[in-house]
């Protein structure tokens, strides 16, 4: 697949941009604070519905508009689709697929793939546990989109279940007034509709009257929850898991290739869980759902007495970690400087790799602003990897950080103050200063 062309009204620094586009290789090229990366952000956009860069649309939409306008074509199999968003802050956003409005925004995801790479990427070495979890599921959702809704779904349910431990936590510490009976839980129940009225759960006993005890309340209504967060989170983290044993094979090649190193990188699944199950889903079992939501509930009820006292889920997706190993080692805090890079490119090559193999087709790979940011092996590593993709977006600040193979093989644009100049001439570079983009 390839984007074939790109409109933009009110987006980032841009009134207006009209960039054409076409196999091959793209390179944008500007000074920083022109808006190369804004361009290559855009098209993420298109491809994700957020940005690699800051976490609302607000910062999207152009000082003084009301809205941005992000219009691409993309082309797959040779088949062409124009894909319109609306972003409009404080309102919903709007999109239309070949000018037909879409019900939700979401339904675009999967028109159009991309894998970027940026210097922001080094977090997914040496960043927070956040940084990996939302790489795991930015991927999910690109290899198959109806994983967005269950990501969402599990952020709403656990905002709710936070809700609550915070509100009654008052309450759960000063104990019941009476006997609260629980029993255990099936292994396996029905998904639960979760916008239903809630129900006894299976860890309460429905036949011992509530009598207005605060406390037997409260208790009944967080073990709803539970099985609410259960169900989903055991349906996000097999996803997970399958994708990380899917992936670990790509990353080993592509660290290799990359860095050209003698140790070997690997991945393995932190989870929150109980410490037996932790233990075999980090040694690369991937249990059934059935058990991941019956170990969830365990360790729910495990967790029971602490989660009150803090007013927060302790267990879950949202608690889990990707650990990156070089060797027997942990990348984070052990790899150099150059061996970090060398892994966070490789996991994005890994990612590029695999969707390719899923999917058929290359998705478009977005080199932003990452040549200035390896050594001159690396380089030339690099641009030899990808020159077999369908369609890569580089972004430079000058034309010498970028491998004169790979700049020569398609088109440079010159990007200043907002504008795409056009197309540059070999040894040609922009003028104008700025200070970051």
């Amino acid at each position: 697949m390839h984007v074939r062309h790109l409109w933009l009204v009110d987006f980032r620094s841009y009134a207006v941009a009209d960039l054409p586009l076409a196999p091959g290789v793209t390179t944008i090229m500007g000074l920083n604070g022109q808006g190369k990366t804004n361009l290559v952000e855009a098209i993420g956009y298109v491809a994700t519905l957020g940005s690699h860069r800051v976490a609302t649309d607000q910062p999207l939409v152009r000082f003084g508009a009301g809205q941005a306008v992000i219009r691409a074509a993309v082309v797959r199999h040779g088949r062409e689709t124009l894909v319109e968003l609306e972003l409009t802050p404080g309102r919903a956003n709007r999109a239309r697929l070949n000018k037909s409005p879409l019900p939700r925004t979401r339904d675009i995801l999967g028109t159009l793939r991309t894998v970027l790479f940026a210097p922001e990427d080094l977090a997914l070495v040496k960043g927070d546990p956040s940084v990996r979890r939302a790489f795991l599921d930015d991927l999910l959702v690109a290899r198959q989109p109806r994983w967005s809704g269950v990501r969402t779904d599990y952020d709403r349910i656990l905002k709710q279940r936070n809700a609550l431990l915070k509100s009654a936590a008052p309450v759960l510490r000063a104990g019941p007034r009476r006997r609260y009976a629980v029993r255990p839980a099936p292994a396996a129940t029905p998904a639960p509709d979760v916008t239903a009225p809630a129900a006894a759960p299976a860890g309460i006993d429905p036949t011992i009257p509530d009598d207005g005890d605060p406390v037997v309340s409260a208790l009944h209504t967080l073990d709803v929850w539970n099985h609410h967060l259960a169900e989903v989170g055991a349906q996000l983290l097999y996803a997970r898991l399958r994708l990380l044993r899917d992936l670990a094979p790509f990353l080993r090649t592509a660290y290799q290739q990359v860095s050209a190193g003698v140790s070997e990188a690997a991945v393995s699944y932190r989870a929150s869980v109980r410490d037996e199950t932790a233990a075999a889903i980090a040694a690369g079992e991937v249990p059934e759902i059935d058990a991941l939501r019956a170990e969830l509930l365990a360790s729910f009820q495990a967790q029971r007495q602490a989660e009150i006292e803090r007013g927060i889920t302790l267990v879950g997706p949202h608690r889990d970690d990707v650990v990156l190993s070089l060797g027997p080692l942990p990348a984070k805090g052990y790899a150099s400087h150059g061996e970090s890079w060398s892994f966070a490119l490789g996991l994005k090559l890994a990612a590029y790799q695999l969707l390719r193999r899923d999917l058929g087709e290359d998705p478009v790979l977005v080199l932003d602003d990452v040549f200035a940011e390896l050594d001159v092996e690396r380089r030339e590593r690099l641009a030899t990897l990808v020159a077999d993709c369908e369609q890569v977006l580089v972004t430079a600040a000058v034309g010498a950080d970028v491998p004169e193979a790979l700049r020569a093989s398609g088109r440079t644009y010159a990007v200043t103050l907002g504008e795409v100049l056009g197309e540059v001439l070999e040894g040609t570079q922009p003028q104008e200063p700025g200070d970051g983009d």
